[in-house]
């Protein structure tokens, strides 16, 4: 089963932070820092998503509804249904951050990488991560403000403010300058990837080190970890069942129903990571940890599921139109004699 190497470029980072927590006016210049990462990252976001590809993936709607109810429907009832283990498995700032993760929107890369592998409907896995991620920049902090809004998380008029300038303006401005800088853009995807991953890494090292200055990480135990894993495998195994056979009850054939089963259980942590920090400032460290832990456990079952369904038999094609007719034409011999 694969590890991430980004995963542990993140666990680095957060151990950095954790030496090395950025403290004075090193924290001011990586809060500055980290809000323009953030910024460009929902700019970039908003250059590479195809506008044409989106309304293009339109004529699958069943598909989408089903993968955009799995993601903002199906697993927040989850999350909300998780805050009956409060306090015996998890403390609140962990099911506060366990819920944030059932806000937000699919993966795209390894949706696609994954439907792939099990040969199932590619087109279709694009088309429903770059849905779930377009929906997820606007749905997810509405989400957020209403099941968290009163539930400790510092919501309030300058938060919505800061999701506008910080995610959905960037988001549109760089779906405005596409017709312009996308051939640029894609031509230097690989530099640019980097780049991404380099602001998430920001990003995570500014989180963890404010939890570091205000002593929060004091609040988590080994024994509270083991819960949280526990919660989030049984979320991970429930919508791997649901999304799969609830497919099959809805009458998608083999290859949608692995493109819905891989975009409809897994969570972005590319996504998630810069919109916790934005939602739940000094307090975006614990918020984001279930979502790194989700991230990863995710890969490691879905690798696996995905090499499982490589190997399925593949569908039987009905017989084909030319073995009727012969059988159409002996039949008819006899009479014709």
């Amino acid at each position: 089963m694969p590890i991430d190497p980004y995963i542990l470029l993140l666990l680095g980072t957060v151990g950095l932070a954790a030496l090395f927590p950025a403290r004075g006016t090193a924290a001011d210049v990586a809060s500055g820092a980290s809000t323009a990462a953030i910024a460009f990252l929902f700019f970039l976001y908003g250059v590479r998503l195809s506008t044409r590809e989106a309304l293009d993936g339109l004529r699958h709607w069943r598909l989408h509804v089903t993968v955009l109810a799995c993601t903002f429907v199906v697993f927040p009832v989850l999350g909300l249904a998780a805050r009956g283990l409060v306090p015996v498995l998890l403390t609140h700032p962990l099911y506060q951050g366990l819920l944030f993760l059932t806000l937000v929107p699919s993966t795209i890369q390894s949706s696609i990488a994954f439907t792939s592998i099990a040969r199932g409907n590619v087109p279709a896995a694009i088309c429903a991560g770059s849905f779930s991620s377009l929906v997820g920049i606007v749905l997810t902090p509405l989400l957020a403000a209403l099941l968290l809004g009163g539930d400790g998380a510092g919501f309030s008029t300058d938060s919505l403010v800061k999701i506008v300038l910080q995610l959905l303006v960037p988001f549109l401005a760089g779906q405005l300058l596409r017709p312009w800088i996308g051939g640029f853009v894609t031509r230097h995807k690989k530099v640019l990837g980097l780049v991404d991953r380099a602001s998430i890494l920001l990003v995570v090292y500014t989180a963890f080190s404010e939890g570091m200055v205000q002593g929060i990480w004091h609040q988590v135990s080994p024994a509270r970890l083991a819960g949280l894993l526990a919660v989030e495998a049984a979320v991970l195994a429930v919508m791997l069942v649901l999304t799969w056979y609830g497919a099959k009850a809805l009458r998608f054939g083999r290859e949608d129903r692995i493109a819905i089963q891989f975009a409809g259980s897994k969570k972005s942590l590319a996504s998630g990571l810069p919109m916790a920090s934005v939602l739940f400032g000094a307090h975006a460290s614990l918020a984001v940890l279930p979502l790194m832990l989700f991230h990863q456990m995710q890969l490691m079952v879905c690798a696996v599921i995905a090499k499982r369904r490589a190997r399925d038999p593949r569908e039987v094609a009905p017989p084909a139109a030319p073995d009727a007719g012969s059988r159409t034409a002996v039949g008819s011999g006899p009479r014709s004699r």
